[in-house]
C-alpha cells in the first residue's frame, strides 16, 4: 500500500510568511521606513499610549499609525483625531496580521512618505507572536492589572518582542502586582528585552518609550 503524504500545512505557513516578512523589510529599508508593531491584550493601554506618543514624537518624525482589529474603525478615528495619519485594517475575523496583510495596509498608507509607522496589532497575546509581520522590531505592553504572570503564560510574546512597556503603575498600589518578578520573568525568556514602567494616562515615562522609538529609527537609517 502506498504511503499516505503528510503536510505540514502550519510549518509551510510559516516559512512563506518569514520569507514575505523578510522581504517587506528589505523593502522598508530602501524607503528609509521604521515599522514598529505594537502588541498586547485587549484593555492593555495601546491606543492611550500611541495617543501620547504622538505629542512625544509630533515634529521630530513623520509618522502614521495603521490600526489592526476584528472590526470598527474605533482607534483609526481615535488617532485622526489628534492629527495623526491612520488607517484601519479588517482582519476579516483572524486575530493576528501576517506579512502581506502589512504590506497591504502600507501600500495603501504609501509608506515611503513616513520615518515611522507604527502597527498597532489586534489585540491578543498569543496570534500575533506568531506571525511576522516585517517590522523592524516588536513592542509589547502589560498592564499592571493584567497581572505579573503573563511572561510565564505567553512566552512568546515576549521572547519575540525588543520592548516590554509596563502600563498603568499610577494604579499599582491597587494590586498585587510584582515589577522585579514580572521583570524577571520576562528577562528568563528573552534577556535583551528592554522593560520601561509608564502611565499612559499620566504620561509619566511615555518620553522614555519615544526616545527608544527615535532611537531604533536612527540605528535603522543609519
Amino acid at each position: 500500500m502506498e504511503e499516505v503524504r503528510i503536510i505540514e500545512v502550519k510549518q509551510s505557513v510559516f516559512a512563506d510568511n518569514n520569507a514575505d516578512a523578510e522581504r517587506l523589510r528589505r523593502q522598508l529599508k530602501e524607503e528609509r521606513t521604521f515599522l514598529l508593531n505594537l502588541m498586547s491584550s485587549p484593555g492593555a493601554g495601546k491606543t492611550t499610549l500611541l495617543r501620547r506618543l504622538a505629542d512625544e514624537l509630533r515634529g521630530r518624525l513623520r509618522f502614521a499609525v495603521m490600526e489592526a482589529d476584528i472590526d470598527s474603525d474605533l482607534d483609526a478615528r481615535a488617532m485622526r483625531e489628534i492629527g495623526v495619519d491612520a488607517i484601519q485594517i479588517h482582519t476579516g475575523g483572524m486575530c493576528h496580521l501576517d506579512a502581506d496583510m502589512t504590506r497591504q495596509g502600507l501600500s495603501e498608507l504609501s509608506s515611503a512618505r513616513y520615518d515611522l509607522v507604527i502597527l498597532e496589532n489586534v489585540g491578543n497575546l498569543v496570534c500575533p507572536a506568531e506571525f511576522d509581520t516585517g517590522a523592524v522590531k516588536n513592542m509589547t505592553i502589560l498592564s499592571v492589572p493584567e497581572g505579573d504572570d503573563k511572561p510565564l503564560k505567553y512566552p512568546l510574546m515576549y521572547e519575540t518582542c525588543q520592548l516590554l512597556v509596563i502600563n498603568k503603575m499610577d494604579v499599582l498600589e491597587h494590586f498585587d502586582f510584582d515589577l522585579a518578578r514580572v521583570t524577571e520573568a520576562a528577562r528568563r525568556r528573552n534577556p535583551a528585552i528592554e522593560i520601561l514602567p509608564i502611565s499612559a494616562r499620566t504620561g509619566e515615562g511615555v518620553a522614555a518609550v519615544a526616545e527608544w522609538i527615535l532611537r531604533g529609527v536612527a540605528e535603522w537609517n543609519g
